[in-house]
């Protein structure tokens, strides 16, 4: 019996060596969710654009941008999606290139890429829509983890309305008005303007083994990173892609999908002729900013505060209503999805707060964390309150972006640190993997 044994199990080896690797795919490495037409939104510590936009309603005019952004794996190979989702008319782009900064807006010399469309230097995308662009080898330095890419590109004429991400936290650089495309250059003298917020940019998908899965954070300005480091990648999802590249190297890419001032169920109806500063709801963007990413594995979703302030005050209901709706479509689209719902942040004390808003958040956390619809907690709610005044605790509130004593509501850096490390990093492991 125990030959037969042995001789199954090793005809079964040979047979598994002998199938071919399952071939890489796109995993998202960088994302940022567009909220509306540019000037509505939250950014934080923006520069005087006056000269750079000068009619915002008619947006860029024939010049050029480099979004600086850090993508959280690197591969062999990339591509862009560029958005004009909330704008009015068709936008052209040409001179779209993608490097490796060296600092500024300087690029790090002989990185510089071309980046085509449908293999067309210049692409017009229509209002309401967004596009992938072609392959493009990524050129290497050697050690890639945590350096950042320049992605660069002319809008051709004027664009109108410009689809954008109010909060980056990350310094980017754009070109005069009438500069023309300079996206090829790899100095800095054409890019003399900086801004705290990205444009037309919501994602960039690396080449990655078959196993690899993204991670997306989803949520409102607390996952944006208001009142982290400008520059400094701390928001709680930095510090979260910082500990699962630690625990699994790059198994996992981790992505943030959060906007400032974000909502769960509001506002009923969103469009770029009649934005909200704080975007779309979660459950009207959540085929773009979720699933219309790739290679999804897990979402952390922390959202609910803005739902229950003075202006919106939502019942509780609506909102577990809502979060039903969003996590019931992840699981249609993506059976095997981890997800993990986070417990909402406390905002008493602060100038937003009510008594009203911290009942409401209270019985939204008790349903996040019995109520049976998500696959794991993260209870950064016990992670950053203070038992004895029931607010923020007093070490986390002075913020790190404008400084300052802070609005009692954004955790500092210190805060998103202890967010990030009350997740159980396990929770985020694919179903399969698990069993």
């Amino acid at each position: 019996m125990f030959p037969r044994l042995f001789a199954a199990s090793v005809l079964l080896t040979l047979a598994s060596a002998s199938l071919p690797a399952a071939p890489p795919h796109w995993v998202t490495s960088w994302a940022a969710s567009i909220q509306g037409p540019f000037p509505s939104g939250n950014a934080s510590a923006q520069p005087h654009l006056t000269f750079v936009f000068p009619v915002p309603p008619n947006g860029a005019q024939d010049q050029s941008f480099r979004l600086i952004v850090r993508p959280d794996i690197w591969g062999p190979s990339a591509r862009l999606r560029l958005s004009n989702v909330f704008g009015t008319k068709p936008v052209t782009f040409d001179g779209i290139f993608a490097g490796v900064q060296l600092s500024g807006s300087a690029l790090l010399p002989g990185t510089n890429r071309a980046v085509l469309f449908q293999g067309k230097p210049a692409v017009t995308i229509a209002p309401g829509e967004s596009t992938w662009s072609d392959a493009f080898a990524v050129a290497s330095t050697g050690q890639m983890a945590g350096r950042k890419m320049a992605v660069s590109f002319h809008v051709v004429g004027e664009s109108g309305p410009m689809t954008w991400h109010a909060k980056a936290l990350t310094t980017s650089y754009i070109s005069k008005p009438g500069a023309g495309p300079k996206g090829n250059e790899e100095g800095e003298a054409s890019f003399p303007f900086p801004t705290t917020s990205w444009y037309f940019l919501d994602a960039v998908d690396m080449m990655a083994p078959a196993t690899t899965r993204t991670i997306v954070a989803f949520g409102d300005s607390i996952t944006d990173g208001t009142a982290s480091t400008l520059n400094g990648d701390d928001r709680w999802p930095d510090v979260l892609s910082r500990r699962v590249h630690a625990a699994y190297g790059d198994r996992f890419s981790v992505v943030n999908a959060g906007i400032g001032g974000n909502q769960v169920a509001g506002p009923a109806a969103y469009s770029a002729g009649k934005p909200n500063s704080g975007g779309p709801s979660a459950i009207q963007r959540l085929d773009r900013d979720v699933l219309g990413l790739s290679s999804v594995g897990a979402v952390v979703w922390l959202e609910g505060i803005n739902d229950f302030n003075r202006t919106n005050n939502a019942a509780v209901d609506v909102v577990e209503a809502g979060m039903r709706d969003v996590v019931g479509r992840l699981r249609a689209k993506i059976p095997d999805i981890r997800v993990i719902g986070a417990t909402v942040t406390s905002a008493s004390g602060s100038a937003a707060g009510t008594a009203e808003q911290d009942t409401k958040r209270k019985a939204l956390n008790e349903f996040i964390r019995t109520g049976g619809l998500f696959d794991a907690v993260a209870d950064f709610d016990k992670a950053t309150v203070d038992p004895q005044t029931g607010g923020l605790r007093a070490e986390f509130v002075p913020e790190g972006t404008m400084g300052g004593a802070g609005d009692k509501l954004h955790p500092n850096r210190l805060g998103y640190a202890a967010m990030a490390a009350s997740i159980d990093l396990e929770s985020l492991m694919p179903k399969a993997a698990k069993k």
